[in-house]
């Protein structure tokens, strides 16, 4: 990166900071520092909660996704809206009659103690380990393409987020992401039409998804009825809906954004928002990587875009391999190109008799690419057996630093860290909220006064942010980031989901069944992860509602064990 890029990267980096330590100046208890003293306004808690979700494994692996595998992945948005509707109907209005400071307390009042502690400690293991994760994420990426050690980078993020959390708690991380969701989404903007101005003079954005459309790009709908297929629109609507509903209503880490709404009518804003804004949002995400593909057809691409591993080819004995699958590969590439123009041409004159045979042509050249990368990996494994073969992290990063201007490429770094800052702060601040309330003034020390719990709120999130810090530092080699957090929900989100509809809406089942069947329930999710039967967004249908059927089966059993007594 250039000088500009770098003082582009820190000021917008230090300027969230102090602002977030500025807004939280007068936090002096425990209601200020979980909730916010429950004063915010609907726009406000709208731009947190999506802030929350929108991490920067999402402006990270997402258009990497698009680029290697089209728009599909949007269908994963499309049980949002429904989920939104459902828990401003429902949970909203309960949460705020309770005046609860997490989600979990609720439970205690309705069932019993261990459920409660059973459902923060499913959330505390599931959390922590996933912001670790968020962390990872971006620093593992950011070393490589900055050339810096990547312990630096997790350090920096983890580090900068925790000045203004510790100090100023909810209150400081709702008024950063306002302002971190503004520069993110003026960014992203940019970046869009920075993208087609880089095009060729008469490709303009039509022309650019007619191109990739005739690739397979941009098929953002699949109807098809396959349990085994990740992104179709059942597994959004149906599976999505459940994640969703099972993240937004009972994790803590957004539950606690939007309690801090100044009425029901406000969180119930600020939640609606975000229905309507993530899919559009997620959609122009995506549709970035996309007409980062459609530049690559007129340019020659990386055939892998982590720069590490071709780097160790070029440093080993298969060296003259790796140039000869290369030369090849600049061939196919320029030849493409001839095919894509004519591509272009057709399309403009409307010549549809072309169309079909040229289509069928660029799609040849296309799978001539892909098993040159085949090889490329092949290579790249058969040099280094641990080497990282999944590059869909690195690509849209590396169009950024490799054809961006000046100034420009240090603020589409910022917002990787700003958003990895977001979503990270959010979740810290959840994990001391839930340790605190849930745990440590439960059972540990019951009546302090506010000041005590305000410091225990700190030291709590100075652990958190060590532990998943510490998590980051250790984590393995992931494959697509978006999809391992994801994965990692779906193992927990279910089971805690069903506990929640139990307590909402079956009163028959009592706090023995319900936190039976909820063990029960997270053993068979995992066995059936494990067994890989079904894609993981079903693992969140699986886990509720076998948690409300064996909640039913057992609550009969102990019913029946009472009357023989």
């Amino acid at each position: 990166m250039s000088s500009v890029d770098w003082i582009v990267l820190i000021l917008t980096l230090l300027s969230i900071v102090l602002y977030g330590l500025y807004k939280s100046k007068n936090v002096k208890n425990i209601d200020g520092y979980i909730l916010g003293d429950r004063s915010l306004p609907w726009y406000t808690v709208g731009l947190s909660v999506m802030a929350t979700q929108a991490s920067a494994i999402t402006f990270l692996s997402a258009p990497g996704l698009a680029y290697s595998s089209g728009m599909s992945f949007v269908q994963f948005y499309f049980g949002l809206p429904l989920a939104m509707i459902v828990l401003c109907v429902t949970f909203v209005p309960i949460f705020h009659k309770l005046k609860v400071y997490t989600a979990y307390e609720f439970l205690e009042k309705r069932f019993d103690v261990k459920t409660r502690v059973l459902t923060a400690i499913l959330f505390l293991i599931q959390r922590g380990i996933s912001t670790g994760i968020t962390i990872f994420a971006p620093a593992i990426i950011l070393s490589t393409i900055l050339n810096i050690d990547l312990t630096v980078t997790t350090l920096s993020i983890g580090a900068l987020l925790l000045i203004y959390t510790v100090y100023g708690g909810t209150k400081a991380v709702s008024y950063t992401q306002l302002l971190q969701m503004s520069i993110i989404f003026g960014g992203l903007l940019l970046a869009g039409v920075l993208v087609v101005h880089l095009l060729p003079e008469h490709i303009g954005f039509t022309e650019a998804l007619h191109i990739a459309g005739k690739s397979g790009k941009t098929n953002a709908i699949d109807f098809t009825l396959d349990l085994d297929n990740q992104y179709t629109v059942w597994t959004g609507l149906i599976g999505g809906f459940f994640l969703q509903l099972s993240y937004f209503g009972t994790d803590q880490s957004q539950v606690g954004r939007y309690l801090t709404g100044s009425s029901v009518k406000e969180s119930r804003l600020g939640l609606l928002m975000n229905g309507l804004l993530k899919v559009p949002m997620q959609f122009c995400i995506l549709l970035i990587g996309i007409l980062v593909f459609a530049y690559y057809q007129y340019h020659t691409p990386p055939l892998f875009f982590n720069e590490q591993e071709t780097i160790k080819l070029e440093q080993s004995a298969y060296k003259a391999d790796y140039q000869q699958i290369m030369q090849t590969h600049e061939k196919i590439s320029s030849e493409k190109t001839l095919v894509v123009n004519e591509l272009t041409d057709a399309l403009a004159n409307k010549e549809d008799s072309k169309i079909d045979g040229i289509r069928d042509r660029l799609a040849a050249y296309n799978n001539q690419e892909k098993k040159l990368r085949a090889d490329l990996v092949g290579l790249m494994k058969k040099n280094d057996s641990a080497a990282d073969t999944n590059d869909n992290n690195y690509i849209f990063l590396k169009f950024v630093t490799d054809v961006f201007p000046k100034g420009l490429i240090g603020l589409l770094i910022a917002i990787i860290f700003l958003a990895s800052m977001g979503a990270t702060a959010s979740a810290i601040n959840s994990l001391s909220s839930t340790s605190v309330i849930d745990i440590y003034k439960r059972f540990v020390k019951k009546d302090a006064n506010e000041k005590h719990y305000l410091n225990a709120s700190r030291i709590a999130t100075a652990f958190w942010g060590v532990f998943t810090i510490a998590i980051a530092l250790y984590s393995s080699k992931l494959g697509n980031l978006l999809e391992a957090v994801n994965i990692l929900g779906s193992l927990f989100y279910g089971t805690i989901l069903g506990i929640f509809l139990v307590a909402f809406y079956i009163k028959r089942i009592g706090g023995k069944a319900v936190f039976l069947a909820a063990i029960l329930s997270e053993i068979i999710v995992v066995g059936i992860w494990r067994l890989d039967a079904v894609a993981f967004l079903w693992l969140n249908l699986i886990g509720c509602v076998f948690v409300i059927a064996l909640g039913f089966v057992l609550q009969e059993l102990i019913g029946k064990k009472k009357e023989l007594v």
